[in-house]
């Protein structure tokens, strides 16, 4: 059998350390981290922009991961196969924390729900599997746009919605709790989808690293984010979305 093919394998470490990074990463980062000369790195990163699975910051030169690896990985599991994998763990979210639970999808500045568990008590409720939300003012998509800096920046150049009093429109203020989230791996809203109501969200990755979905828990705003709530939520969340990860992994 032929041996490897180095410039892919290279490929492949580049593309790797720009995802353990959680952002994005300069040439001689990057060169550093992989143990390649500059010019070979600065030449693969040339490759990987043709073909749109790096991109660079005009502003900053740095590189992170392009939207067409992204889409790869996202299409890599279809949406049965992930709630089905995610479903026991969504389930055991709801019943423990007691508040709805939504696992979400990218489509573009937009998340598709793919599954939703009602919140365990007797209110009334409607199934939101099939909705279409929008990414800026929900948890979920929030936690999606983080980990896509492309995307995210496209935020700049789109006309996003004030749903309610509490939405955040401004590019600059959204870029940068996008920036927060990414660093600290979840998310959260207050009321800005629809005023009242909160989530709190965080990444599910797929093969790769690559994130390839968002869960959280969605509820009162009042009772998601109650003096003391807040912290054991997010731990529960995190850890949910940490076990749908390894689920994909097995």
């Amino acid at each position: 059998m032929p041996g490897t093919v180095q410039s892919i394998e290279r490929a492949a470490t580049l593309l790797h350390a720009i995802v353990e990074s959680g952002g994005q990463m300069g040439v001689t980062e990057l060169a550093a981290a992989v143990g390649l000369p500059k010019t070979t790195t600065h030449g693969l990163l040339r490759t990987l922009l043709a073909v749109g699975f790096v991109e660079q910051d005009p502003r900053t030169g740095r590189y992170a991961l392009g939207a067409g690896l992204l889409g790869l990985g996202s299409h890599y599991l279809d949406a049965n196969e992930l709630r089905s994998r995610a479903s026991n763990w969504a389930d055991s979210l709801a019943a423990r924390s007691g508040f709805a639970v939504r696992l979400g999808t990218p489509a573009g500045l937009q998340v598709v729900v793919v599954h939703h568990v009602f919140r365990p008590d007797d209110s009334p409720q409607e199934l939101e599997v099939g909705s279409v939300l929008p990414a800026h003012a929900t948890a979920v998509g929030k936690v999606l746009l983080a980990s896509r800096p492309a995307l995210a920046r496209a935020l700049a150049d789109a006309r996003l919605e004030a749903l309610t009093p509490r939405t955040v429109v401004e590019p600059a203020a959204l870029l940068a709790e996008l920036q927060t989230a990414r660093a600290r791996g979840w998310a959260e809203q207050r009321g800005e989808y629809r005023l009242g109501v909160g989530g709190i969200a965080a990444p599910v990755h797929g093969p790769g690293g690559l994130v390839v979905g968002a869960l959280g828990v969605s509820g009162p705003a009042e009772e998601l984010f109650a003096e003391g709530a807040r912290p054991a939520l997010r731990t529960m969340v995190v850890e949910a979305a940490a076990a749908v990860s390894r689920e994909l992994l097995a």
